[in-house]
């Protein structure tokens, strides 16, 4: 596991939010963006890209956020990979749902473009506490 964040993928089904994340990440934060518009296409893409980190959105169709990362953890290249949701649905009980399958922390939307990504480090930081 490398000990800095370079490389996160993000889950996002709304082509807007996408591009506002990924600029977010890679112009304030440097980091090397894949984005993936479903959970089928990122268990496509994940094991090739080998994120150090995964951003899931939590409601999209088909596979939802939870259902990927649980799908994506049992990939053996994935398996110790941290996860943080980006959710419109921050209730605690909800937030604790996602913790107990593999989930660093949740991101409320809509997030700050300006913070997201020394929100994300922040929450990365925190992965072997």
């Amino acid at each position: 596991m490398t000990e800095t964040l370079q490389k996160i993928l993000y889950v996002e089904d709304e082509a807007d939010i996408q591009t506002v994340a990924k600029l977010a990440l890679e112009s304030v934060g440097g980091f090397e963006v894949m984005i993936c518009g479903s959970g089928v296409e990122a268990l496509e893409k994940a094991p090739v890209f080998k994120p150090d980190v995964l951003l899931l959105d939590v409601m999209m169709p088909g596979m939802d956020g939870p259902d990927t990362l649980v799908a994506l953890l049992k990939i053996e290249e994935l398996k110790n990979t941290p996860a943080i949701f980006l959710t419109a649905k921050a209730m605690p009980t909800e937030v604790d749902r996602y913790k107990k399958l593999g989930a660093l922390d949740v991101i409320p939307k809509p997030f700050d473009p300006m913070t997201l990504a020394e929100q994300v480090r922040a929450i990365w930081s925190r992965r072997n506490d």
